[in-house]
């Protein structure tokens, strides 16, 4: 059994669905959020999840606030951190204390569009397909080996909002899906880039409707 840390800033969907998808040999530890008033907590601790609470205003900078949260984190014994939605920047030092056992996903096709705003970019760069990316975290912000990736079409009428709800869908698939083969010990970072059994290293996971 692998125990899981989710961190969120918000209703956390993508938290939804991973513990939604009851994954085999997976143990959702707890649900961590920066902040106090994420709707996520709440749907959380419903289902007997642990939860706590880290105010990132509470610390003088961010490296006093990731030093709590690893902290508290590693009080949990997680085997994998999942970042979903959590809205924080995170310096150097946390992401290498969980190099190779963090989580992310990123509402584009990385490396294009990282940082925020990606679907208003990617419709004002006139692209013809939009999507996300599961990746491990490293350092450099919305980089990092790339587990798997989705794609939608972008139609002649679609706004940011628009694409945005299509590529939610697609992340609450692609998310509980990869957070399951790491449990299953089926990814492995082979040069930068990860290789696993059901899918070569840098490959593109078939588009979605």
């Amino acid at each position: 059994m692998k125990n899981i840390v989710i961190l969120i800033s918000g209703r956390g969907s993508n938290m939804q669905a991973i513990v939604d998808a009851n994954i085999p040999g997976a143990r959702i530890a707890a649900v961590i959020s920066n902040r106090p008033d994420a709707a996520g907590l709440a749907w959380a601790a419903e289902r007997g999840i642990a939860t706590a609470v880290l105010d990132h205003k509470a610390y003088a900078s961010r490296e006093d606030f990731d030093a709590a949260l690893a902290q508290l984190i590693d009080g949990f014994q997680p085997q994998l951190v999942v970042l979903a939605g959590f809205m924080r920047i995170l310096t150097a030092d946390f992401t290498r204390r969980y190099e190779g056992r963090m989580l992310n996903i990123h509402p584009s096709l990385l490396p294009a569009f990282p940082g925020l705003h990606t679907h208003a970019r990617a419709l004002e760069m006139g692209c013809k397909v939009a999507g996300c990316t599961v990746h491990f975290v490293t350092a450099e912000l919305d980089h990092g080996p790339i587990v798997s990736q989705g794609v939608v079409s972008l139609l002649p009428d679609d706004t940011p909002d628009s694409v945005a709800a299509r590529v939610l869908q697609l992340e609450h698939q692609l998310y509980p899906d990869a957070v399951r083969r790491f449990v299953a010990d089926e990814l492995h970072i082979v040069a930068g880039k990860v290789a696993s059994p059901a899918q070569p290293a840098g490959s593109l996971m078939a588009p979605a409707p």
